[in-house]
Protein backbone atom coordinates (compact mmCIF):
# COMPACT_ATOMS: atom_id res chain seq x y z
CA UNK A 1 0.00 0.00 0.00
CA UNK A 2 1.25 3.45 -1.33
CA UNK A 3 0.89 6.79 -2.39
CA UNK A 4 1.84 9.24 -5.34
CA UNK A 5 0.71 13.15 -6.06
CA UNK A 6 -0.74 13.61 -9.12
CA UNK A 7 -1.39 16.88 -10.27
CA UNK A 8 -4.89 18.80 -10.21
CA UNK A 9 -6.00 21.94 -11.21
CA UNK A 10 -2.73 23.20 -10.08
CA UNK A 11 -2.86 21.64 -6.51
CA UNK A 12 -1.40 17.74 -5.26
CA UNK A 13 -3.61 15.20 -5.18
CA UNK A 14 -2.85 11.87 -3.94
CA UNK A 15 -3.48 8.74 -5.91
CA UNK A 16 -3.59 5.48 -3.40
CA UNK A 17 -2.76 2.21 -4.38
CA UNK A 18 -2.43 -1.41 -3.48
CA UNK A 19 -0.68 -4.05 -5.19
CA UNK A 20 -0.47 -7.65 -4.11
CA UNK A 21 2.85 -9.56 -3.81
CA UNK A 22 2.70 -10.78 -7.79
CA UNK A 23 2.26 -7.11 -8.87
CA UNK A 24 -1.18 -7.48 -9.52
CA UNK A 25 -3.68 -4.20 -8.71
CA UNK A 26 -5.95 -4.47 -5.97
CA UNK A 27 -7.01 -1.09 -5.68
CA UNK A 28 -6.77 2.43 -5.87
CA UNK A 29 -8.16 5.65 -4.75
CA UNK A 30 -7.79 9.40 -5.74
CA UNK A 31 -8.29 11.89 -2.90
CA UNK A 32 -8.15 15.76 -2.07
CA UNK A 33 -5.83 14.99 1.25
CA UNK A 34 -3.27 12.56 2.47
CA UNK A 35 -4.64 12.12 5.90
CA UNK A 36 -5.78 9.49 8.28
CA UNK A 37 -8.98 9.39 7.18
CA UNK A 38 -8.20 9.06 3.51
CA UNK A 39 -5.82 6.67 4.15
CA UNK A 40 -8.71 4.94 6.19
CA UNK A 41 -11.12 5.01 3.34
CA UNK A 42 -8.83 3.57 1.03
CA UNK A 43 -8.00 0.91 2.83
CA UNK A 44 -11.57 -0.12 4.24
CA UNK A 45 -12.86 0.00 0.55
CA UNK A 46 -9.90 -2.61 -0.60
CA UNK A 47 -10.67 -4.68 1.91
CA UNK A 48 -14.32 -4.29 1.08
CA UNK A 49 -13.34 -5.64 -2.05
CA UNK A 50 -10.92 -8.34 -1.25
CA UNK A 51 -10.29 -10.03 1.72
CA UNK A 52 -7.89 -8.85 5.20
CA UNK A 53 -4.96 -8.85 3.94
CA UNK A 54 -2.25 -10.86 6.39
CA UNK A 55 0.62 -8.26 5.68
CA UNK A 56 0.70 -5.28 4.86
CA UNK A 57 3.79 -3.16 3.43
CA UNK A 58 3.93 0.35 3.62
CA UNK A 59 6.71 3.05 3.98
CA UNK A 60 7.20 5.31 6.55
CA UNK A 61 3.76 7.46 6.49
CA UNK A 62 2.11 8.14 9.71
CA UNK A 63 -1.66 8.14 7.60
CA UNK A 64 -0.98 4.51 6.95
CA UNK A 65 0.29 3.73 9.83
CA UNK A 66 -2.91 4.88 11.95
CA UNK A 67 -5.29 3.84 9.27
CA UNK A 68 -4.27 -0.36 9.31
CA UNK A 69 -4.15 0.31 13.53
CA UNK A 70 -7.08 1.53 13.29
CA UNK A 71 -8.88 -1.16 11.01
CA UNK A 72 -6.90 -4.30 12.81
CA UNK A 73 -8.84 -2.30 15.80
CA UNK A 74 -12.03 -2.52 14.73
CA UNK A 75 -12.39 -5.63 12.82
CA UNK A 76 -10.17 -7.56 15.42
CA UNK A 77 -8.33 -9.22 13.16
CA UNK A 78 -4.46 -9.21 13.23
CA UNK A 79 -2.51 -7.57 10.30
CA UNK A 80 1.55 -7.93 10.23
CA UNK A 81 2.61 -4.58 9.38
CA UNK A 82 5.60 -4.12 8.18
CA UNK A 83 7.57 -0.61 7.08
CA UNK A 84 10.31 -0.80 4.83
CA UNK A 85 10.78 1.61 1.66
CA UNK A 86 12.75 -1.46 0.02
CA UNK A 87 9.96 -4.11 0.50
CA UNK A 88 7.95 -1.35 -0.91
CA UNK A 89 9.43 -1.55 -4.21
CA UNK A 90 6.43 -3.64 -6.05
CA UNK A 91 4.15 -0.92 -5.76
CA UNK A 92 6.68 1.76 -5.77
CA UNK A 93 7.69 0.47 -9.16
CA UNK A 94 3.97 0.12 -10.42
CA UNK A 95 3.80 3.89 -9.94
CA UNK A 96 5.23 3.94 -12.65
CA UNK A 97 2.59 3.49 -15.12
CA UNK A 98 0.12 6.31 -14.09
CA UNK A 99 3.65 9.26 -13.64
CA UNK A 100 4.39 8.06 -17.19
CA UNK A 101 1.21 9.07 -18.45
CA UNK A 102 0.18 12.06 -16.15
CA UNK A 103 3.21 13.84 -15.91
CA UNK A 104 3.20 15.15 -20.22
CA UNK A 105 -0.31 15.74 -19.39
CA UNK A 106 0.73 18.86 -16.95
CA UNK A 107 -2.17 17.59 -14.96
CA UNK A 108 -5.97 17.79 -14.87
CA UNK A 109 -7.95 20.37 -14.93
CA UNK A 110 -10.28 18.99 -12.88
CA UNK A 111 -10.69 16.81 -9.86
CA UNK A 112 -13.54 14.82 -11.77
CA UNK A 113 -11.71 14.28 -14.92
CA UNK A 114 -8.41 13.27 -13.07
CA UNK A 115 -10.81 10.52 -11.58
CA UNK A 116 -12.16 9.11 -14.47
CA UNK A 117 -8.62 9.59 -16.29
CA UNK A 118 -6.24 7.47 -13.46
CA UNK A 119 -9.51 5.06 -13.53
CA UNK A 120 -8.95 4.67 -17.42
CA UNK A 121 -5.38 4.45 -16.58
CA UNK A 122 -5.74 1.79 -13.89
CA UNK A 123 -7.94 -0.34 -15.46
CA UNK A 124 -6.20 -0.57 -18.78
CA UNK A 125 -2.94 -1.21 -16.80
CA UNK A 126 -4.89 -4.34 -15.30
CA UNK A 127 -5.65 -5.38 -18.58
CA UNK A 128 -2.05 -4.95 -19.61
CA UNK A 129 -0.64 -6.87 -16.62
CA UNK A 130 -3.54 -9.83 -17.70
CA UNK A 131 -5.65 -9.75 -14.17
CA UNK A 132 -8.64 -9.19 -16.65
CA UNK A 133 -10.66 -12.31 -17.73
CA UNK A 134 -11.53 -12.66 -20.77
CA UNK A 135 -15.32 -14.06 -21.23
CA UNK A 136 -15.14 -18.00 -21.73
CA UNK A 137 -12.31 -18.48 -22.55
CA UNK A 138 -11.75 -16.19 -25.80
CA UNK A 139 -8.65 -14.46 -26.49
CA UNK A 140 -9.36 -10.60 -26.90
CA UNK A 141 -6.89 -8.21 -27.34
CA UNK A 142 -6.05 -5.13 -24.86
CA UNK A 143 -8.07 -2.82 -26.69
CA UNK A 144 -10.66 -5.37 -26.94
CA UNK A 145 -10.92 -6.09 -23.89
CA UNK A 146 -11.00 -2.55 -22.78
CA UNK A 147 -14.12 -1.39 -25.69
CA UNK A 148 -16.15 -4.74 -24.09
CA UNK A 149 -15.83 -3.10 -20.67
CA UNK A 150 -17.76 -0.01 -22.03
CA UNK A 151 -20.23 -2.35 -23.89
Amino acid sequence: MDETNIKVAGQWKYLYRAVERAGDTVDFLLTAKRDRAAARRFLEQAVNLHDVPEKITIDKSGANIAAVEGVKADACVDIVLRQSKYLNNIVEQDHRAVKRVTQPMLGSKSFWSARIIVAGMETMHMICKGQMKCPSGSILSAANQFYSLAA
